[in-house]
This record gives structure tokens, sequence and C-alpha cells, in this order.
């Protein structure tokens, strides 16, 4: 029997013409639903994998040293950033993990190639470095890539005091890491909180977070979830709004209109935001009222009536 030759894989979305995955590839980034794990893999798995680098310097050298891990010895990897978010520095990066590196320059991002050495340096550091880890300041599980990774953000806590106590069903639309769900489920009188969050890293954070039994966790995106229309009685969110590292107003619009598909008539929407953001049309086209609760801080809070 002949053996099937490695694997090739992809993270993220690299942009055509910068640099190009191979037809077919499994596509492993977490902020992919239904992606396929990294840390699953066996060591030496892949053939090749090529990367649209995170951003931040923990996350980004933890995802190099993970793709170094599961390429077989020879193995080629591919990796792009734009030159303002972490592109400079792929090159002295990828060159610590005692890599030959081969650099060049596209459309405003760094390229570059590297084969795995055959004992790559500093791999375990990396990998702990970006792992998930109990936070003790947040009393959570967390991980660097997570938004909010190692602080409260102050939007949700504005929102987790402003908010009243909620009842019946409801969901959490871009749950994170949990700290709203928490806040959520502190109220005697909610009878189910489904979480939903597209980043796989902070769905497993908050399957460690909450253990309430009346809360469920998908992995998914919340413009596509199969949430039943009219089926709930609230909806919380701190709403995203950048779309691979650029600000994308459309994004928590989308997640207002959701949201009021969702609710049944005079359910309510809490939503936190920040005051530059331009909700308050797509609030007025889909929700009966939409006062503010608070205003302070650069956030705003509104609650909002279907």
């Amino acid at each position: 029997m002949t053996e099937q030759p490695p694997l090739s894989g992809v993270y993220g979305a690299p942009p055509r013409g910068v640099v190009e995955a191979v037809t077919g590839a499994t596509q492993f980034s977490p902020l992919v639903p239904g992606s396929a794990v990294l840390e699953g893999l066996a060591d030496g798995a892949l053939a090749d994998i090529t990367l649209l680098a995170p951003p931040g310097t923990v996350e980004r050298r933890y995802v190099m040293a993970q793709s170094l891990r599961v390429l077989a010895p020879g193995g080629r990897l591919a990796i792009a950033a734009p030159k303002d978010k972490g592109g400079s520095r792929l090159r002295k990066e990828l060159e610590a993990f005692g890599c030959a590196v081969n650099e060049d320059s596209r459309r405003h991002h760094r390229i570059c190639v590297a084969r795995r050495p055959e004992a790559p340096v500093g791999l375990d550091a990396a990998i702990a470095d970006g792992a998930a880890r109990f936070h003790e300041t947040l009393n959570a599980w967390t991980q660097p890539g997570v938004f909010s990774w190692d602080r409260v953000d102050p939007g949700s806590a504005l929102l987790a005091k402003t908010m009243t106590p909620l009842a019946g069903k409801g969901a959490d639309f871009g749950a994170g890491i949990g700290f709203l769900s928490k806040a959520a489920l502190a109220s005697p009188k909610l009878e189910s909180l489904l979480l939903i969050d597209s980043d796989r890293r902070a769905v497993e954070a908050a399957r460690r977070n909450i253990e309430d039994p009346r809360a469920s966790i998908l992995w998914g995106d919340v413009r596509t979830a199969a949430i039943e229309p009219g089926s709930l009685d609230f909806v919380i969110m701190n709403p995203p709004f950048h779309d691979g590292g650029t600000e994308d107003k459309q994004l928590g619009q989308a997640f207002i209109r959701r949201a009021a598909d969702v609710l049944r008539r005079s359910g309510t929407l809490w939503l936190v935001a920040n005051r530059h953001l331009p909700y308050e049309k797509v609030l007025a086209e889909v929700f009966k009222t939409a006062p503010s609760r608070a205003d302070t801080g650069g956030y705003k809070v509104f609650e909002a009536r279907k």
C-alpha cells in the first residue's frame, strides 16, 4: 500500500497576488468556523503551509512555531503580512527559529518563504507563550489573539454594569471568553443562553469558563448561525467592528439586524459600542425603540426593544 504524502495547509486568507496556497489545502485558522485544528496535528504531518500572519507578536510567533512543528523536515512555509502589521519582522522571527529565509515584497506585504530545518530552535517556548492559559487577574481561561484576551474590555464592563437582570431565552453574540455571559447568567430568571463566537480559541476558553447548565456554546458566525427567527427573549452583544484588521462598520450593523431577526416581538437587545460607530440608524430601522442607557468613557449602551 502506497503511503499517503503529507497534507498541505493554509492559515487565514492570504491575499491573491501576494502569496498563493496550494489548491485543496486544508484551512487551519481558528477564525474560520469549521476549520481544522493546527494544534491537533502530529509533528511532521504537513508538506507545506501558507500563512497570513496574525498582527500580534505573541500570536504570530505561536502560529509560526506550530506551523514549523507540523511541517515535515524540509517542508515549505510561506508567510505574508502587511508591512505595518508584522511584515517587517517576519524574516527576523523565522531566522530566530533557525530557518534560512527568502524574502520578497509585494502589494504592501512582506512575504517570506522558508524550509523547515532539521532541528528548529525555540518552538516550545513560542508555543508556550501563545497557548491557552488561566489568567489570574481575569479569573478566566483565555489565549493571546482572542479579543481583549488579557483584560476586561471597558465596553463590555459598562454593558455588564448597565443592563438589567435578564429573563427567558437569549443569546450572547460574539461572546468571546464569556465575560458578558457570566454577568447575564447571574439572573435566576434566565432560562437559557446561547454563546456564539467565530473564534475557536474564545469558544474553547468559554467552555472552560462557563459551567452553568443553562448555557450552550457554539463556534460559528452570528450572521448565519441556525437560530429560529423570533425565538429569543433577549440578545446581548459587544459586536466586532474589525474584519481582518480593517474597520468594518457593516459587521456590527449585520449583528444588529440578526438580533432583530431572532428576537420575538417585544424582545430586547442590549448593545454596547464605541461612541463613534454609526449604529443609531440601523437600530431605528429594525427596532421599535432604542434609547441610550449609558454614554461614558468613549462607549454607548442601548436597550433596543423590538
